[in-house]
């Protein structure tokens, strides 16, 4: 810890240079700066704020966190400021007055990350967090921070009913040592002194975990433990940091009572916790209400409610926060499906593709190469590449749909998922069927879970009862009472983009220009890219509509990554210098359509960079629906020209979309440095001054 906060990096008058999180940032990672602890102030920002924005980093008793790995660290670095007006970060209770700046390296050691778990620790102990609102001069603040010097003890055995702030003892005379009861009851009933004690303390194991697996991690661990040890609770943390984590012994899992998962990503091999109480919430509850998860999981247990996995119903933690929508778990449990569907789109897709490139449209025909395969003859190489992409194909809606269901009900979703998929596939109903049979399958499965179970029965119920059950019940709604409607709507889909033509292919293209470059590899990025690749996939070989809609989607997404390195290219100094650097990776993931490359520069600047890339994406999608461009294959960019229908256009409609985009970021960049508040340098403290001012 020594090597990580001095002096240089306390603030003890922050309220003075900053009145919000985004300037309290700022002004501390200036003095890092300073140091040469960062190497590019609006980088590490950029992620500093993207941390913020996965969770809020405020915590109740007016504490402050943000933090972060980033590239643009040079060592793990802490900067500490003091607030008298207080900063809102977020905390349920209020702002903090208390904030602390955590950088660590992209690439930080295990005692790296020790010392600043430590630090998270301390921040649980009250007499640490009172003794640096009471230090009077940035030394005395580094050096507890440091542990050079010690707060005061805190009581190693609190009484939680006992007053915080008791008055004078109404009796100074009292014997403070008073003796035992003279006469105690030599038959005492025993209902009425009967000890509720078991023979043992009720055991928990926990695990906690958050983004970073820096702070918040090792805060809530130490927070669970010192709410153990008030309530006469034992219990074991597993934290799931950065830099790995120990599991916890199996015996000791084994006895527990009880589970608690505080965490804002998955938790790691959670089915060694299968079958007990379990409380699920997010990884800031652990935090700030430790004795309220306790007597949650200690009621659990006493009405014998299990859990089959050990976890939260969602694996990509669909429950978030307790005020979380249906529509944002809704997003979630698609995005799930959609994510485990991708490799298997990119490998199908450009299987085919290459088919196709190889041995031209007939490839479809070629009979099995089970039976007539040639090593020396070109065809049955194409055929070979055909037929292998289409079998790979036929996993996309099982996949989909069991990936869906998994995402809402964890491993028991699977089963019936995959089994709808596959009847979605089999009555043709295509994507939008097994979009609807992962939904069924995933809501059949948590039914069922919620159904209470006879304890001899809960052995058997994910590897008999609930893949018997659900399966059954996907398979009657799937056949018999909602598959044909949806096969039909499907078909009907299917007919009106082989009909596209004219304003209303433009106009289609458009739209998917617009959600292709809205989030930047975001849900809606993701929702048109399965749009199209549903499409491919019903139409392998069929009508050119499907085909059309693949061209424009890849086309759209390739223009953010490509402007923001033509315009960091043309107007470079308009851009930080890791944002130039940037740009130069951003024209390889650009042409193989890797449209995230142009988060960065929209992390740093949303509001100048997403509607440019918007506007540009739009242009591509409507030129290439214009020019009637067709892709056989859902992936690859400029690598899969070959096989893109009018290959020259569909380059000139990615060129002009990517020309508009950078016209329009530079000249929205352009115009914010040519204001009265932007005409010092990148960095340079007149605008840190004002930035700091706003």
């Amino acid at each position: 810890m020594s090597q990580m906060i001095s002096a240089e990096l306390v603030d003890l008058a922050l309220d003075l240079a900053a009145d919000s999180k985004e300037a309290a940032a700022r002004v501390l990672a200036e003095r890092m700066v300073a140091l040469g602890r960062v190497s590019d102030l609006d980088g590490f920002l950029a992620d500093v704020a993207a941390r913020e924005a996965q969770m809020p980093t405020g915590l109740d008793g007016g504490i402050g966190i943000p933090h972060c790995r980033s590239a643009h660290v040079t060592e793990p670095t802490l900067a500490f400021g003091r607030s008298a007006t207080g900063i809102d970060f977020g905390a349920p209770d209020g702002p903090a007055d208390l904030i602390f700046l955590i950088a660590a390296p992209a690439g930080a050691d295990d005692a790296h990350l020790s010392i600043l778990s430590a630090l998270a620790r301390r921040l649980m102990d009250a007499s640490f967090t009172s003794a640096l609102r009471a230090a009077t001069t940035a030394d005395e603040a580094a050096a507890l921070i440091r542990g050079d010097r010690d707060a005061p003890a805190p009581d190693p055995h609190p009484d939680p009913h006992r007053d915080p702030h008791p008055g004078p003892d109404p009796d100074p005379h009292r014997d403070p040592h008073p003796d035992p009861d003279p006469d105690p009851d030599p038959h005492p009933d025993p209902d009425l002194h009967a000890d509720p004690a078991p023979d043992r303390p009720f055991r928990i194991v926990a695990v906690t975990s958050c983004p970073t697996g820096i702070a918040h991690t090792y805060m809530a661990a130490e927070s669970l433990t010192r709410a153990g040890q008030v309530e006469g609770v034992e219990i074991a943390v597993e934290t799931q940091g950065s830099a790995g984590f120990t599991r916890l012994d199996a015996a000791v899992i084994a006895a527990a009572d009880g589970v608690i998962f505080a965490h804002d990503v998955p938790v790691r091999d959670k089915e060694r916790f299968a079958g007990k109480p379990t409380v699920d919430v997010g990884v800031k509850a652990g935090v700030n209400r430790p004795a309220e998860l306790i007597a949650e999981v200690r009621d659990k247990a006493a009405r014998g409610e299990t859990t089959e996995a050990g976890a939260r119903p969602s694996p990509v933690e669909a429950g978030g926060e307790a005020g979380e929508g249906y529509g944002t778990k809704l997003r979630k449990w698609l995005m799930s499906g959609v994510s485990y569907m991708v490799p298997f789109v990119a490998a199908g897709g450009l299987l085919i593709a290459l088919g196709f490139a190889v041995g031209g449209y007939k490839v479809s025909e070629a009979p099995s190469v089970m039976n007539h395969f040639l090593w020396t003859d070109s065809m049955s190489w194409a055929a070979l590449l055909f037929q292998v992409g289409q079998i790979a194909f036929t996993f996309l809606v099982p996949v989909l749909a069991g990936y869906i269901a998994y995402g809402m009900a964890d491993r028991p979703g699977l089963v019936p998922g995959f089994v709808g998929g596959a009847i979605a596939l089999d009555i043709k109903a295509g994507f939008l069927g097994g979009l609807a049979a992962g939904l069924i399958a995933g809501a059949v499965v948590m039914a069922i879970q919620k159904v209470r179970i006879p304890a001899p029965l809960r052995g058997i119920m994910p590897v008999v009862v609930i893949p018997l059950v659900s399966s059954a019940i996907v398979g009657f709604l799937m056949f018999l009472v909602i598959g044909e409607p949806i096969a039909k709507l499907q078909s009907a889909l299917t007919s009106w983009l082989g009909g596209l033509s004219g304003a209303n292919a433009i106009t289609l293209g458009v739209i998917l220009g617009l959600m292709m470059c809205f989030d930047l590899g975001g849900p809606l990025n993701k929702v048109a890219y399965a749009f199209a690749v549903g499409g491919l996939s019903d139409n392998a070989t069929g009508v050119d509509g499907s085909f059309k809609v693949m061209a424009a989607v890849m086309a759209a997404g390739m223009v953010p990554p490509l402007a923001m390195a033509l315009a960091t290219t043309v107007r470079g100094r308009l851009f930080t210098p890791a944002e130039r650097e940037n740009g130069k990776a951003a024209w390889v993931l650009g042409a193989s359509f890797v449209t995230e490359g142009a988060i960065p520069f929209a992390a740093a600047d949303p509001l100048r960079v997403i509607p440019s890339a918007m506007a540009g994406g739009a242009v591509t999608g409507a030129l290439s629906m214009a020019f009637g461009c067709t892709l056989r294959a859902p992936h690859g960019g400029v690598f899969v020209v070959p096989l893109i229908g009018h290959a020259f256009p569909y380059l000139l409609a990615i060129a002009a979309g990517t020309a508009v985009s950078a016209a329009l970021v530079v000249l929205l960049k352009g115009l914010r440095k040519a204001g009265p508040e932007r005409q010092g340098a990148p960095g340079d403290p007149a605008e840190a001054k004002v930035a700091v001012a706003a």
